[in-house]
């Protein structure tokens, strides 16, 4: 759940003149801290998608003894330093200092990040990098998944949005930050993770064991449907996601693409920058991308800055996962460039960090500002409303099965009943799907495995688990109601 692991926190450099800016800021403990602006998504947390922006400012130096309202700090930290009975780690002090003032803000998008933990962050706008591959956000004291990456460990073990995280190798994730949750998350790859989860409607916890891999940041992936419609999808925002789209445009184009349907769903977020320029393809030069909006109610408008036009009908597609850079993207669509949404209400990530980098490595994000779309609307925790509201069916909800689990005629728990349900929808038949695995849910079994080239033995484990959870999710992909409407609504355009 990679900032975007955020599991996979990205971070999304945003300027208000559409420029990215880097920055360094010279402190000395306890000292104050320069900020660039940043839209952060997620989250993760998240979000754990974070969008940075802003203008250089003049860093004041005031030491800590000149500050009246740091003196409590300075004695506390002096009577440790002098009297606790063991000995003490002065970084770690000064590091849980700074977090313990962050975190008692009680926002999940503001967060301290240790040396380690920005090292990791900064690692996922990287071509690619080793975890399981989600994003995550810090919610309501917990742990919970954005979405997963495409292709990705967490995608095939099937953790889904809103899933909470609740143990990492049974090590409990109460409380914890999402940089925090992503060490305990990542890790080189091959090696295996144990993952506890609490999913929504679903009674019991969901026990996962994913092995870790290397996560291709690969972000743009197109199709060519019937009807020259082409299809492109992009599942995050990352260094070179704009070329990508712009080359798959052109080859799509050479292919004969008479309209386009754009792709947001699961999109966790990521380089702001990256958002702006493919929002400046398709919305009309001089027209408003976002809006941000400071403390003081000052606002500032990032606008298009469109230099080819993009000439075909066009329709975008959005769920609960399409969050931070890609509600943007989204919003500028629907309301600079009219183009059409089809799907469901969007994630709802709308507040912009200030970021700043210590000289020991560790950084610092604190929300500053909100962004707004074109119009004017801060869509944080309500997400952007499709044109066309279209839901997934009801199989699409139904909860991961661990394939180390063994069931067998005479089985009854809830992992029985989410089988039974899968092969019924595949269009096998049973007598019931109460949970109980009776000699019809052992014949549809066996036919199953037979037509798909496994052991007839009538038992649910291993591959057979695997291959119904595979061939359900193929279903879901050739049914995808989302997807035939905004097919249907790109046709209408085209008459």
């Amino acid at each position: 759940m990679d900032n975007g692991e955020k599991i996979d926190e990205k971070n999304e450099q945003l300027n208000n003149d559409g420029n990215e800016v880097n920055k360094y800021i010279k402190l000395k403990k306890f000292h104050a801290i320069m900020v660039l602006f940043i839209i952060v998504f997620l989250t993760a947390g998240i979000t754990a998608f974070v969008l940075s922006f802003g203008d250089e400012k003049v860093v004041e130096k005031i030491q800590i003894r000149d500050r009246e309202e740091f003196a409590k700090l300075y004695e506390t930290f002096d009577s440790i330093k002098t009297n606790y009975i063991e000995k003490v780690d002065q970084d770690k002090l000064i590091d849980g200092a700074i977090n313990g003032m962050v975190e008692s803000l009680g926002d999940p998008y503001s967060d301290y990040m240790t040396a380690d933990e920005t090292k990791e962050f900064n690692e996922t706008i990287s071509s690619s990098f080793e975890g399981i591959g989600a994003q995550i956000e810090s919610k309501d004291n917990n742990i919970v998944i954005v979405a997963p990456i495409k292709g990705s460990p967490a995608e095939k073990s099937g953790l889904r949005a809103n899933d909470i995280i609740l143990e990492v190798d049974g090590k409990s994730l109460k409380g914890m930050s999402s940089s925090e949750a992503v060490l305990l998350i990542r890790g080189k790859k091959g090696t295996k993770v144990n993952l506890t989860i609490s999913r929504p409607g679903v009674k019991e916890l969901v026990k996962l064991n994913i092995t870790r891999d290397v996560i291709p940041v690969e972000t743009v992936y197109s199709e060519m449907l019937n009807d020259h419609i082409g299809k492109i999808q992009i599942t995050s925002f990352s260094e070179h996601t704009y070329s990508e789209l712009v080359s798959q445009i052109d080859e799509l184009k050479k292919q004969g693409m008479k309209g386009l349907i754009l792709d947001l769903r699961q999109n966790p977020g990521g380089l702001l920058d990256q958002a702006i320029d493919i929002s400046s393809l398709f919305v009309p030069k001089g027209e408003v991308i976002y809006q941000m909006e400071k403390a003081n109610g000052e606002r500032k408008r990032q606008l298009s800055n469109q230099k080819e036009a993009f000439d075909l009908p066009m329709v975008t597609v959005v769920d609960g996962g399409s969050a931070s850079a890609s509600e943007i993207l989204a919003g500028a669509l629907q309301e600079s460039a009219g183009i059409k949404i089809v799907g469901e209400k969007t994630f709802g990530k709308g507040t912009a960090q200030t970021a700043a980098q210590y000289t020991d490595g560790s950084s610092i994000k604190l929300t500053t500002a909100k962004w707004l779309t074109p119009s004017g609307k801060w869509i944080h925790k309500q997400g952007i409303t499709p044109d066309y509201l279209v839901k997934m069916p009801d199989y699409a909800n139904l909860p991961y099965v661990d394939p180390e689990l063994v069931l067998k005629k005479s089985s009854g728990n809830d992992q029985v009943s989410a089988i039974a349900k899968m092969l019924q929808v595949l269009g096998y038949k049973l007598d019931s799907v109460d949970g109980v695995f009776d000699e019809s849910m052992e014949k549809a079994v066996i036919q199953f495995q037979k037509e798909h080239d496994l052991e007839p033995t009538g038992i649910v484990t291993g591959d057979t688990t695997i291959g119904i959870m595979q061939a359900l999710r193929d279903k879901m992909l050739k049914d995808d109601p989302q997807m035939k409407k905004a097919v249907n609504v790109l046709k209408e355009q085209l008459k």
